[in-house]
């Protein structure tokens, strides 16, 4: 990291030995009260309350800070964590990329989407598995932990920020959602986290988003998946075709999951020009980040995860001389799964 006065490139993250004391130093040479820092997430419960703490952990530090996301929100349940915990954030489009002096990213690294790209880090703060490009002047990469909201309440208790109300729902929803309540891996660092917030936080507001989690369209879709279903050597497998949001995939690998036939569910869609797959398994020896890195990963897809849950994007550029003309997407999914056996 170099010396406390002039902090230098990263291409690792810190190693254990080091505080969270010492960490909020260094964290805190980063930005100057003259700086405006741009936070940019792809949105979901655990990344937005990663981006409020990280602003409550810099606040007095710089000057400004404004929170960007990459996706569209739709998820009724994301929708509802927006509007009732007031998180203030807007479109990457909207970037006025002359205002921002620092970068950050947190519950990302740079290559997970082509929207992070193009800038320069100055912070990144990630529980995925370390990717080798990722480059910052602050970097903290803790990839056995189940949510990124674990990490950033680590750095609040470190700090001895005590959280508001809001701020401690959102965290304790983050790790709520992205440990899908303790079932995927996690560690004791997260039910520490939880149990810490628990005292903070808002459970009617909790209760609220959860129950906001389906809509009729969203029912529809499950009836077009139910019907189409395939189960393979205890794979449970659903094409969506034309998707216009990401999200309903991740709803319904987690729902088939739960089949009690299903080791592995895998449900794909075509969204922005690419095939889109998430991948979740109950098994003990299976991985879905490396199984989607192995199957996909040769056309050049943005693929990879945890052990319990994984994604993978390819460009349908890149397979079109392997699906030809029929644009049999579900049966080139089937068949590069059946590899997993």
């Amino acid at each position: 990291m170099g010396d406390d006065k002039t902090p230098t490139l990263m291409d690792h993250p810190f190693p254990m030995s080091i505080s969270y004391a010492e960490k909020l130093k260094r964290l805190h040479k980063v930005v100057s009260p003259r700086d405006t820092l741009g936070i940019l997430i792809d949105a979901d419960p655990d990344a937005m309350a990663s981006a409020l703490a990280l602003k409550r952990l810099l606040w007095r530090k710089v000057g400004h800070i404004l929170i960007y996301r990459i996706n569209r929100i739709k998820r009724p349940d994301n929708l509802a964590c927006v509007e009732l915990l007031k998180i203030e954030q807007e479109h990457i489009k909207y970037i006025k990329r002359s205002r921002i002096t620092k970068w950050a990213v947190v519950d990302s690294q740079p290559q997970h989407s082509e929207e992070f790209m193009g800038y320069q880090f100055d912070i990144i703060i990630d529980h995925h598995p370390m990717l080798p490009k990722s480059r910052a002047l602050f970097m903290d990469i803790k990839e056995n932990y189940g949510a990124n909201s674990t990490i950033m309440s680590e750095y609040l208790r470190a700090a001895k920020i005590v959280p508001s109300m809001r701020l401690a729902t959102a965290l304790f929803y983050g790790i709520k959602t992205d440990t899908a309540n303790f079932a995927r891996e996690c560690l004791s660092n997260d039910i520490n986290a939880f149990r810490y917030l628990h005292k903070f936080a808002n459970m009617n507001i909790i209760k609220k988003i959860e129950s906001s989690e389906m809509t009729k369209k969203i029912l529809s879709k499950f009836r077009f998946a139910i019907e189409r279903i395939n189960f393979f050597n205890g794979i449970a497998y659903v094409h969506m075709g034309r998707i216009d949001n990401t999200d309903i995939l991740v709803i319904l690998a987690d729902f088939f999951i739960k089949v009690a036939e299903s080791t592995w569910s895998v449900v794909s869609g075509v969204y922005d020009k690419k095939l889109i797959l998430i991948l979740r398994n109950a098994t003990f020896r299976g991985n879905a980040g490396k199984t989607a890195q192995k199957l996909f990963g040769r056309w050049g897809a943005s693929a990879g995860g945890h052990a319990s849950a994984a994604r993978a994007e390819i460009p349908l550029s890149k397979i079109r001389s392997e699906v030809g003309d029929r644009s049999d997407l579900a049966h080139f999914v089937r068949k590069h799964l059946k590899e997993m056996m």
